[in-house]
């Protein structure tokens, strides 16, 4: 039992100790909607420190200056094209990620730039429904989940003092020029603090799975261990006969002995000694006369 309560030991210290700062991916514009050939700034930054961060998108591993995109300090410049639409974030050797951002690029005419990261409760949020080649004030039409809720003479539209009900999916249209992809609005309570996420990396959950297997093969140990000291463990000899053969056949009245029923809750040993003193003290008083 004791080196199982140094391996639980070890295995939460190795559980706290495995949390690390969350790191925060950036795009620059701000925008979650872009045009095929649109210049593009993803930084990936941590509280402490900018550098051993890779971008991830589309389950693989997308390093910056191999092939796409160049580096700027800290910041990964790439032009966007529409096989670079997906979700992006930010992941270490260690493990950890970052939020995650959702990047759409398309080859059509219009798009609508949206707050590419969460928005609080509370805010002001302005939605631009623009062209690739005219000027971005021609007037447009605005949807909420497939519904019209306004038209704006310029190709703006804010939406003051934002709510949990203004959660959606928001696109827009501009006549003679086309209609924007989708792009999908998240609003935060304002009244929530949310904390770091914290994450492990893969080194320290193999130690932890590793860790975890050992204390459960100890604990097995000690379960069939445990059961087999009691499968293996002699009764108490307490059968009648082995009772009576330790007393002489001469010494023992022949005259009807009854044995009453085990009672509750009385041990296997109190009930031998009992009957054994029961035998004894009969063998003592036993009168010849009174047997003829």
């Amino acid at each position: 039992m004791k080196e199982t309560s140094v391996l639980c030991l070890l295995f939460l210290i190795l559980l706290l100790s495995s949390t690390t700062n969350q790191a925060r991916l950036t795009v620059s514009p701000s925008s979650s909607q872009f045009f095929k050939g649109d210049f593009v700034s993803l930084s990936c930054e941590e509280d402490d420190s900018s550098a051993g961060w890779t971008l991830r998108t589309k389950n693989k591993i997308t390093q910056c200056g191999d092939g796409w995109g160049r580096w700027s300090g800290s910041s990964c410049n790439i032009t966007v094209y529409p096989w670079d639409s997906g979700v992006y974030w930010c992941e270490s050797r260690e493990g950890p990620i970052s939020n995650m951002v959702n990047l759409t690029v398309t080859g059509g005419s219009v798009i609508l730039q949206s707050p590419v990261l969460p928005v609080m409760e509370g805010d002001d949020v302005t939605l631009l429904c623009k062209t690739k080649t005219t000027p971005s004030n021609l007037p447009a039409a605005f949807y909420k989940d497939g519904s019209l809720i306004r038209k704006q003479p310029t190709g703006h539209m804010t939406i003051q003092h934002v709510s949990r009900s203004d959660e959606g999916l928001y696109k827009c249209d501009i006549s003679g020029h086309g209609e924007s992809p989708s792009s999908w609005i998240t609003v935060t309570d304002k009244h929530t603090t949310t904390p770091p996420t914290t994450s492990t990396s893969p080194l320290v959950l193999s130690v932890l799975s590793c860790v975890g297997s050992v204390c459960v093969v100890v604990l097995l140990v000690l379960l069939v261990l445990l059961v087999r000291r009691c499968v293996h463990r002699k009764p108490e000899e307490c059968d009648s006969a082995v009772i009576y053969s330790a007393v002489r056949t001469e010494d023992v009245s022949y005259e009807q002995t009854t044995i009453r029923a085990r009672r509750p809750r009385v041990s296997t040993r109190a009930k031998c000694h009992r009957l054994l003193t029961e035998v004894v003290h009969q063998s003592n008083h036993w009168n010849p006369a009174a047997a003829l």
